[in-house]
């Protein structure tokens, strides 16, 4: 637990000096955030249920005219590193058993998903509608047995084999034929590995499958 908490940190460090050097002005500062003086409206007028509120807010972050001046120049790239700084800071704080902290970098996570969807839908490419759908959608998909008629009452076996068939399935549809076409090249060198593992075929008792 010890080695595997210090590997954790060290990576953490790593990649929060690399962002940091790519970001905007290669400043060691956080994210920024436009004082509430530079968006209009106000807090008054602001949906009150907590996903619709965030979305609003993005939203006027994102705003050509009243909007950040910082926010509103990010594009996927740029704002990439972050999303997956995020994403380090969700698993130490889960590495840590600290969950009031696993709390605030789950937000931070989900305004990074909430943060391209609006770029994306600025662009007239999707939007976080499109996203949640999309998602939902492929769960669905991938659980027959808890969602359609299939039963559940399946072996571990049964239920990786199933997984296989929906994968290629998947695969084939996005004209993908290999079993690592669906591991990330954006992935950390030392994920790569892990993530290749997970996609090889596994040999068993019901022949060759994907590892889930």
């Amino acid at each position: 637990m010890e080695l595997m908490t210090g590997m954790l940190a060290i990576l953490w460090l790593a990649l929060r000096a690399v962002f940091r050097d790519i970001g905007p002005g290669a400043s060691s500062t956080p994210l920024p955030r436009c004082a509430p003086s530079r968006i209009t409206g106000g807090m008054t007028d602001l949906p009150t249920d907590p996903m619709p509120r965030l979305r609003a807010i993005m939203a006027r972050l994102r705003d050509p005219v009243h909007g950040c001046p910082w926010d509103v120049e990010q594009t996927f790239a740029s704002i990439a590193p972050y999303t997956i700084e995020e994403a380090y800071e969700v698993a130490d704080a889960i590495e840590r058993g600290d969950m009031e902290e696993l709390k605030g970098e789950l937000g931070d996570l989900l305004f990074q998903s909430v943060f391209h969807a609006q770029m994306a839908e600025d662009e007239g490419l999707f939007d976080f509608d499109d996203v949640a759908r999309g998602i939902g959608d492929k769960m669905i998909a991938r659980h027959p047995h808890v969602f359609g008629d299939e039963s559940n009452a399946k072996s571990a076996d049964q239920q990786v084999a199933d997984w296989e068939s929906v994968k290629a399935a998947e695969r084939a549809a996005k004209a993908r034929g290999g079993v690592l076409d669906d591991v990330a090249l954006g992935l950390p060198a030392l994920m790569r590995p892990k993530s290749c593992r997970n996609a090889r075929p596994v040999w068993g008792s019901t022949g060759p499958r994907l590892g889930r």
